[in-house]
């Protein structure tokens, strides 16, 4: 039989519906990465586990090992988990202990109403925070430092009162972030480059940096283009939403104000600070402010003032005060800059640079309050004092006060200065180095359970116990940056955390953190629930967990099995998705991991229920 020939008009269509067929491919595969990329509503990951009954049936991506097996919880003759009900939709930005009704009661004498205020134990509200109606995973970074969905944080009064300093704008559904401020309206950019003239931003000796007063920390933002963590923090007050603008960019930032408490981080923990138009009286108090920072301020390190009083002579008008005010003020600044032993570095335009010097033999002070010698990280709601902290002992003028450290990013495992001094109790070089490869393999394993773990998807990670900083430095990226917490009732090795080029914060768990509801995309409690099984109750600790993470957010818990099985009893009646599963070294260690995955719910405002989506 003769073949059959096809007519080139057949073979012309052929190839037309072959290449309609590959178009409809890669635009279905390009929608399904759109809609994992942040601009939907969840991932691979959290998408399976929403699907999951409360029965904790394994979702396939979850990549459990043969030595990841189920673990059942212990029997117990305990009634059920009780079903913890939605807040009221009134309260999806809830900040228990800096919310403004509480605030407005105590005195404004040194910011004090815009300190920590927690609710009493009668007050608390136990509940579940419910997201606002519309709610959407944020944009991935780096897109999320520029873009924020409105629905996640619908305040527009900044667009209003800051729209000529390009703070933040608003287009259509969603807020854009130019880069601007106050001070550098121009962008942050350009205001770091100025600074980067003087200030060694580029090589790595500053890697730890404080903003006070920072506004939607833009400044914190393009820091971390030059590979420098700042700790951003500012009021809850009357600009509303500053730091949830900041976190749900992806930038590092806490609520909290410079009033009559010592600031929550050890002495010498950052490289450098700056105040960009940040309306603290610096001169006040004696000067209390400043020597504030001055405790927290490495030597060596840099203090940078933009905005009142600096270049005064042109901007007096504008700021409705008169010369001789504001030069009395600038005059103020100066002389206390001198008796903390700060040198004057620049000032041009707005801008004016203090470097604080390495050690006290070069320091001519006139006089000086010496602070009296005390627990430098005993710092949890202790009064600010209006002292100046010494430096620590040198043995020749060229050493640097509290031991040197390494550029960025040699510092990260070069062993801390506060441990080659031994001054962690129990801590060697030796310790340290183990505490480092132990967590690079638990990192490891909790990769293996979520293979999304150390991408951008979990952006913004919290360690609630974070011990030596071993779990973020393993996780070190510029895909994500975690806030290393050191409970107030641990070993105080915050001081450790920072030497390492890390961030971090004390805080005590019985209490509510300084934040936003929905503000951390995964959170790590290893030995958290064991440490405060005799201090407050698990629910409170969890709620306030719950609060914190994002709808479709991850909890990875490591802790002895007993106490496991007490939190997932108190996790299950809390529209979590829960698996327990063995230790990375097999089911006969005693402690287990607990993966959590919160379903994505928000607000109904309708009756003040939730609606699943």
């Amino acid at each position: 039989m003769a073949p059959k020939v096809h007519s080139s008009g057949s073979k012309g269509r052929s190839r037309i519906s072959i290449f309609v067929v590959i178009a409809l491919c890669c635009f279905f595969y390009l929608l399904g990465v759109w809609q994992r990329s942040g601009f939907g509503k969840g991932d691979s990951f959290s998408i399976e586990m929403n699907k999951q009954q409360p029965n904790c049936n394994v979702s396939p991506n979850l990549d459990f090992e043969s030595h990841h097996k189920y673990v059942a919880a212990i029997g117990s003759s305990e009634p059920k988990a009780k079903v913890f009900k939605p807040c009221d939709a009134r309260y999806t930005d809830y900040t228990p202990c800096q919310e403004q009704d509480r605030a407005m009661k105590f005195p404004r004498e040194n910011m004090i109403y815009r300190e920590r205020h927690c609710p009493p134990e009668e007050e608390k509200l136990r509940c579940l925070i419910p997201a606002p109606k519309g709610y959407t995973t944020p944009f991935p970074w780096p897109k999320s430092r520029d873009y924020v969905y409105y629905s996640n944080a619908p305040f527009k009064s900044l667009t209003v009162e800051k729209a000529g300093q390009n703070w933040v704008q608003y287009q259509g559904n969603v807020f854009k972030f130019p880069g601007g401020g106050t001070m550098f309206p121009q962008g942050a950019d350009a205001y770091i480059d100025e600074l980067a003239r003087v200030i060694p931003i580029a090589d790595g000796t500053v890697r730890t940096a404080l903003d006070t007063g920072c506004g939607v920390a833009s400044w914190g933002a393009y820091m971390l283009k030059r590979n420098v963590l700042t700790m951003s923090f500012a009021p809850r007050d009357n600009h509303e939403a500053q730091v949830q603008f900041a976190l749900e960019r992806g930038v590092p930032a806490i609520i909290a104000v410079l009033g009559s408490i010592k600031l929550p981080y050890p002495s010498r923990s950052f490289d450098m600070a700056q105040c960009s138009r940040c309306l603290i009286q610096w001169g006040s108090n004696d000067g209390m402010y400043l020597m504030e920072v001055d405790r927290v301020l490495r030597p060596g390190g840099y203090w940078v003032l933009s905005g009142p009083p600096i270049n005064w002579k042109t901007y007096y008008r504008t700021w409705k005060r008169t010369k001789e005010d504001l030069k009395a003020e600038q005059t103020r600044i100066e002389e206390l800059a001198e008796s903390l032993c700060w040198e004057k570095k620049y000032e041009k335009g707005d801008i004016a640079i203090w470097r604080k010097k390495i050690n006290d033999n070069s320091c001519k002070r006139k006089s000086a309050n010496y602070c009296k010698a005390s627990d430098g990280d005993d710092l949890w709601y202790k009064k600010m004092e209006t002292c100046v902290t010494p430096y620590p002992e040198v043995e020749s003028p060229s050493e640097v006060a509290g031991g040197e450290l390494k550029k960025f990013p040699a510092r990260l495992y070069d062993v801390p200065p506060r441990i080659r001094n031994g001054e962690v109790p129990g801590v060697t070089p030796e310790s340290y180095e183990e505490d480092n490869q132990l967590w690079k393999k638990h990192v490891a394993a909790y990769k293996r359970i979520n293979k999304l773990l150390g991408t951008t998807r979990y952006r913004n990670i919290m360690d609630m116990n974070a011990g030596l900083g071993g779990f973020a430095a393993a996780l070190e990226s510029s895909k994500l940056w975690v806030m290393n917490v050191v409970p107030t009732i641990a070993e105080k090795t915050l001081g450790v955390i920072y030497e390492r080029g890390l961030i971090g914060i004390y805080h005590d768990w019985c209490e509510g953190f300084s934040t936003y509801p929905r503000t951390y995309d995964l959170i790590h409690a290893n030995g958290l629930f064991k440490l405060y099984q005799d201090k407050c109750e698990f629910e409170d600790i969890l709620l306030e967990m719950d609060r914190i993470l994002r709808p479709e957010g991850m909890v990875i818990f490591r802790d002895e099995v007993d106490v496991v099985n007490k939190v997932m009893k108190i996790a299950g009646g809390m529209r979590w998705d829960i698996k327990m599963v063995d230790h990375e070294d097999g089911p006969l260690v005693p402690q287990k991991i607990l993966i959590a995955v919160k379903k994505y719910w928000v607000a109904d405002t309708s009756n003040s229920t939730f609606t699943d989506q």
